[in-house]
């Protein structure tokens, strides 16, 4: 007797593969799904796009979005020391160095201690540590004084902004 490739199994086996396809949304519907429940959803798909190959699940999702912090944060850590250099204004001296020592700890401890935790699955104490990044980034930028404009502005509120994000999706994998 010649089997039918539309034999009842056959047609079972097709209907669970397509099952399981369609149920896992591809990365970038992921991306989308993910961002839309984060308070900044442009910054969330412009910082999660560009590295959707190596994002494949929510986990992977934030542990991209905590690098870009810490290497934001590295960033604008060497830009305050290039402008303290830089500046011959003292007012603008003391509050970027002001920025240094809150941005220090911050690059050399709390971001390794937060993707540390993270990575241990204590994403309680990583999201307490990336909100704590936040209000450093909020403080260094309330140092300035209405005389001075701050030069740091775009550069805490990326940092701080992120934070959120990165916040927002680790508490999607702790419920």
């Amino acid at each position: 007797m010649k089997s039918s490739i539309f034999s009842p199994s056959t047609i079972l086996i097709y209907i669970f593969l397509l099952s399981i396809f369609i149920s896992f949304p591809r990365c970038e519907d992921l991306i989308d799904q993910i961002c839309k429940k984060t308070p900044f959803y442009e910054l969330c798909e412009a910082s999660l796009r560009p590295d959707s190959q190596n994002s494949s699940d929510v986990r992977g999702l934030a542990s991209t979005v905590t690098s870009l912090i810490l290497s934001d944060a590295t960033d604008t850590l060497g830009y305050i020391q290039g402008l303290i250099k830089q500046t011959k204004d003292p007012e603008l001296q003391r509050a970027l160095a002001d920025c240094a020592e809150l941005y220090i700890p911050v690059v050399k401890y709390n971001l390794p201690q937060a993707i540390a935790a993270f990575t241990k699955g204590q994403y309680g104490f990583a999201t307490y540590v990336l909100s704590d990044v936040s209000k450093q980034a909020d403080s260094c930028e309330k140092g300035f004084s209405s005389s001075i404009e701050s030069p740091l502005s775009e550069r805490n509120k990326l940092v701080s902004n992120l934070c959120a994000v990165a916040v927002a999706i680790i508490k999607l994998l702790s419920v």
